[in-house]
């Protein structure tokens, strides 16, 4: 290794060289890192030796003759036992004094434990340091008990007269014993006293404590093989282990040292993996509970086939149970508990579907129940057959054979054309050479898809059928069947649907090697080829540890349309052989994708999908960028040679192919020039009042009382009211309003001087008054309550509607001049509709002085304004819509509505100043920083309407992008038509925004966001564009991504190396070493394990999805 690249960092070298003799004796703290009392280290070692001694004393009273060697062994266990109970009670007591433990604080960063202060040789800190105890009482009797069966065991099995008659040697039997004990001392101080910190760990917390069961349960096992040994003699290859055994047991310490044996729960469920899939046929589980119950559905599979006595049941039960086991049931299972409860809770059982429900039919049913149909009769008719015939079923078991070649030899051919390489060394010349654009590289890979499809259905459909037959005419199933017929033929009953490609491979050697050597006795279980590592090599469940972060939406937002497209190339064999285990690793543009197979079987496959956080350091840049060199040599710089070889293929990563999936590219550029531009900045202020009024008519049209028809007055509906005049009673003012007042200051001491609606004197009158208006709304104080009139023509409405429209009208007067201004009276909606477009009533309310607003007039657009309105398209049911429109764009007073809420919202935004705004100002604003003025105030308490203006800006800042960059807006409809494309196809807002994250999880076709560098110190713009794209995929050697995940284990876990830049480090060395392997960091980055702070992953899903092909 370089010096470079450490495995363990300086500061971490005293660590460990303090940690790993513990790991050595069991947990024996001899190197505590700082000065402690001699009587420390002496009762550890006394603690340590205790077994030995309670041991011995069976050992010598069985040498002596005293006692014979299974009551000599007993003793030494009841010694072990109470010695336990015994230590476990002083640890308790000791725990439950009410004693402070003083402790030192750490002077060192190396220092990884607190330093302990010891006052006394038996004090309650001493054994509590000493002896941490249990944390469960159920442990604590279980551990003592176990303890006591180990010594007692452990006895018998280092008798010095066992140990000299496997041996026959006096100098071996001494040394055998000696370390033997040794063992045992290491394993007993394990279990009930301290327990070590283990090389090889699974749990990253030990919850249960099942750590100190593992050295006691190892030991346990090698003394199983002597007591067998002692009961089974006569079995001389028995005797032959139990002689291993007895030396390899000297050498445990070394071996749980090295982390060379896992801890029993891993073991466990290791064990139960690989007896699952090489034993049985079947495949790893994505799930712990899954993987338990496969386990034992499949082994009592093979339990109950030896005891059916009749040869057609066995055939036709490992033929059906072969098939039903190799289906996605838990998929299966889902949909009918989806289909039982849809009837009940029907919403809310489709909210909750899982993606492997929605892709579950009825049609796949069918299509199942018909292919198990024609699986149970060819087995049952062919076996019927091969009954009658011995010479007919040995030829027509060899034609068989042959037809499983021709297809072993036709698929393995159509699968390698499929890929960019064949063998992983030629470039295919059938794979297309354009892989630049999503459409050109689906049109010239039309041909490939088809022939995926053809070898989707040998695949499928011929195969499985093909090697049902060579098995049902095999010999060995006509007779009595033994225990190994049993377990062959359920695993190849169960592999030819589970892993159908693995299958015809392994019946293809067996046929030829059954052709060659025709007298030879086989059976199909030949190899386990067990392996050495848990496929899921982490605990917990997938997905478990991902981390949230600003690039999970993104991954959200793919996950599914991955899902579809891996779907399609699975199917037609663009990734090789999918094999549970497997790791592929995707590319596009600055994301990088994990896809894990986590399961396999007939049809089906289930997926666990990692999305990797962007590339934002150097080192993550550095590796990115070598990933880049091997796809670019692939699909970009092969394609231009005939022939090329793969000049990266020592690489644990190789190209397979290309996927087209719709998802977002991003695009980032620099505003310089645009945002900061006078001309730019001088006709923004005037395109805001034009989108602020497009986005409020817009608004209007579209509030509940725009949807249907226009509503007309019916006799029964109500009173009807002329408009009240308009009084010169003042409302609330704003302060400018009040510089012209000098008589009258002290009203600024009212409450209400910023609220909505004026303030109106309490007494009978007004309550009668409030009686009299619907829904309780008070009228401009002054205001005569008009006469009722039934005739349309004066533009008499409903009152609900009219009044509301036009109470707030106008603004109010100023104080100062209230005694020259005359009783104004209200002027009436010219249109009997115009009610429909009328703003809010709570949002008529100004605070902008009379002054400015009558300068601010000239502002309005009102040529737009009308222009807009005439466009509306919400009276389309009406006959006279076009009129019904023209008269409301020419009501006088609904328009004053609009000049007096779009200039109040735009001096909310720039005050009254006409310079036109800085860039900065610009982004504040964009970003909803607004600057203080009283308008903002009015502003912010509505909610709604600040919503509608910062949309107008945000509008309006990208219609003055798209004007610099795609020239003028000639005319309004072209103005029109840039809105409601900003409307409907864009999100034009903030990064940071949770709606940016709906709008791409929504799949907007695109997205705008503003920002600025202040590194460079220039303005930004960010657009994200939903569009189909190419996503580069490779496939990375499955050992090398195990081996450094296991070496990411015991670096964190047990060395807690927390340095993040060695793997940058070992990433340097592997690129300039001969044999460049670019995924170190990326595979660390992916694992489950660890580098949570560090290397954050971004999203994780497991989706199950079934495999077919089709013609795009």
């Amino acid at each position: 290794m370089s010096p470079d690249a450490p495995l363990l960092n300086d500061y971490k070298q005293d660590f460990f060289l303090k940690r790993f003799p513990q790991t050595v004796l069991g947990g024996a703290r001899l190197n505590l890192g700082y000065c402690a009392p001699p009587y420390i280290y002496v009762n550890q070692i006394i603690l340590f030796l205790m077994p030995w001694v309670l041991g011995g004393i069976g050992t010598l009273v069985y040498q002596l003759g005293v006692l014979k060697d299974y009551y000599a062994a007993a003793l030494s266990g009841g010694l072990m036992l109470l010695t336990a109970f015994i230590i476990q009670l002083t640890s308790l007591y000791a725990r439950n004094k009410a004693v402070t433990v003083e402790r030192m604080r750490a002077t060192g960063i190396i220092a990884e434990e607190d330093e302990y202060e010891f006052t006394s040789c038996a004090g309650a800190e001493t054994v509590r340091f000493l002896i941490p105890g249990k944390k469960y009482i159920a442990n604590t009797v279980l551990h003592s008990v176990l303890a006591g069966l180990v010594c007692g065991l452990g006895t018998w099995y280092l008798l010095p007269d066992r140990i000299t008659s496997l041996y026959g040697s006096t100098g071996g039997t001494v040394l055998l014993f000696v370390f033997g004990w040794l063992t045992l001392c290491i394993g007993e101080y394990s279990l009930i006293v301290n327990t070590a910190t283990e090389t090889a760990t699974f749990q990253t917390q030990d919850t249960y404590e099942i750590t100190p069961l593992t050295r006691p349960l190892y030991i346990l096992f090698f003394v199983s093989v002597d007591l067998a040994h002692r009961f089974m003699e006569n079995i001389s290859a028995l005797g032959q282990i139990n002689q291993i055994l007895h030396i390899l047991f000297v050498f445990l310490p070394f071996l749980w040292a090295l982390g060379t044996l896992p801890p029993p729960d891993a073991f466990l469920l290791w064990a139960m993996e690989q007896v699952l899939e090489f034993g049985i046929g079947g495949s790893s589980m994505s799930s712990r509970l899954w993987l338990l119950a496969m386990f034992i559905i499949s082994v009592g599979t093979a339990v109950i086939s030896y005891f059916i006595p009749s040869s057609l049941g066995v055939v036709l039960f490992m033929t059906g149970l072969g098939f039903l086991l190799s289906l996605n049931l838990s998929g299966i299972g889902l949909f009918f508990i989806h289909s039982v409860n849809r009837r009940r809770v029907e919403t809310k059982s489709q909210a909750l579907a899982s993606s492997s429900e929605r892709q579950f039919t009825w049609k796949e049913c069918l299509f199942y129940f018909v292919m198990l149909a024609l699986a149970l009769s060819e087995t049952s008719l062919l076996h019927h057959f091969a009954g009658f015939s011995q010479i007919s079923k040995s030829n027509s078991q060899t034609m068989v054979g042959y037809i499983l070649m021709i297809l072993l030899m036709i698929l393995w051919i159509l699968r390698e054309i499929q890929g960019v390489y064949i063998f992983g060394i030629f470039r295919n010349p059938f794979y297309p050479k354009d892989v630049q654009a999503a459409t050109a590289f689906l049109e010239k890979h039309t041909r490939l898809t088809r022939i995926g499809v053809v070898r989707r259905i040998l695949l499928t459909l011929v195969s499985p059928f093909a090697m049902m037959a060579f098995l049902s005419l095999d010999s060995s199933l006509q007779g009595l069947h033994s225990i190994s017929v049993s377990i062959g033929f359920t695993r190849a009953f169960r592999m030819v649907w589970q892993n159908t490609e693995s299958a015809l491979l392994e019946t293809a050697i067996v046929s030829g090697v059954h052709l060659l050597s025709p007298n030879a006795d086989l059976w199909w279980n030949t190899s386990l080829n067990t392996g050495i590592r848990l496929l899921l090599s982490w605990p917990g469940a997938v997905g478990n540890t991902a981390c949230v972060c600003a690039d999970t939406v993104y991954y959200h937002q793919l996950a599914p349309r991955l899902t579809a497209a891996l779907q399609t190339a699975m199917a037609a064999g663009r990734l090789g052989i999918l094999i549970p285990g497997s790791h592929y690793l995707g590319r596009f543009q600055d994301r990088l994708i994990w896809i894990m197979i986590l399961e396999c079987g007939y049809t089906y496959c289930c997926i666990n999908i990692k999305g990797l956080e962007l590339q934002e350091t150097s080192c993550h840049t550095a590796e990115a960028q070598r990933v880049d060199e091997v796809f670019e040599d692939a699909f970009e710089k092969g394609c231009r040679k005939v022939c090329s070889l793969n000049a990266h293929f020592a690489n644990v990563l190789t190209p397979c192919t290309v996927l087209p999936v719709k998802l977002y590219s991003d695009a980032r550029n620099i505003l310089s020039g645009i945002i900061d531009s006078h001309e730019n900045l001088k006709d923004f202020q005037g395109d805001l009042v034009k989108v602020l009024v497009w986005i409020l008519v817009r608004y209007c049209s579209k509030r509940p009382s725009m949807q249907g028809s226009v509503r007309k007055p019916e006799q029964g509906t109500g009173p009807l009211r002329l408009l009240p005049a308009w009084n010169a009673s003042p409302r609330p003012r704003c302060p400018e309003d009040t510089e012209s007042s000098h008589s009258e200051t002290s009203d600024w001491s009212n409450d209400d001087i910023f609220d909505d609606e004026p303030s109106v004197a309490k007494g009978k009158m007004e309550k009668d008054q409030l009686n009299d208006w619907p829904g309780g709304n008070l009228p401009i104080p002054g205001s005569v309550e008009s006469q009722r009139v039934s005739d349309h023509s004066t533009g008499t409405v409903p009152e609900d509607s009219l009044f509301r429209a036009v109470t707030f009208a106008y603004p109010a007067t100023d104080k100062g001049k209230q005694e020259e201004v005359a009783c104004t009276p209200l002027a009436e909606f010219s249109c009997a509709h115009s009610h429909l477009l009328s703003l809010p009533e709570e949002w008529r309310s100004h605070y902008v002085p009379n002054s400015r607003m009558k300068e601010m007039r000239s502002l309005f657009p009102e040529d737009w304004y009308q222009f807009v309105v005439r466009q509306l398209g919400c009276f389309r049911s009406e006959e006279k819509a076009s009129d019904i429109l023209e008269e409301i764009a020419k009501d006088r007073v609904l328009k004053d509505l609009y000049v007096q809420t779009v200039m109040t919202c735009y001096c909310s935004l720039f005050e009254i100043d006409t310079v036109a705004p800085s860039p900065g100002h610009l982004l504040r604003v964009y970003s909803g920083v607004l600057p203080w003025s009283v308008a903002l105030n009015w502003l912010t308490e509505k909610p709604e309407l600040y919503q509608l203006v910062l949309k107008a800006f945000r509008y309006t800042l990208k219609l003055m992008i798209d004007k610099a960059s795609l020239g003028p807006i000639q005319d309004f409809k072209e103005l029109i038509n840039y809105l409601e494309e900003y409307e409907s196809d864009w999100y034009i807002g903030l990064v940071s925004e949770e709606k940016w994250k709906e709008a791409i999880l929504q799949e907007k076709p695109y997205l705008f966001s503003m920002g600025y560098d202040p590194h460079m110190g220039v303005y930004t713009g960010r657009v994200l564009t939903l569009q189909e794209l190419l996503i580069q995929v490779g496939k990375l050697n499955a050992e090398a991504v195990r081996g450094q995940w296991a070496n990411l284990s015991w670096e964190l876990l047990y060395a807690t190396n927390d340095d993040e830049e060695r793997s940058l480090k070992l990433f340097e060395d592997f690129h300039h070493s001969s044999n460049p392997k670019p995924c170190c960091r990326l595979t660390l980055h992916s694992s489950h394990t660890g580098f949570k702070v560090h290397f954050p992953l971004s999203v994780t899903l497991q989706a199950a999805f079934h495999l077919y092909c089709s013609l795009k």
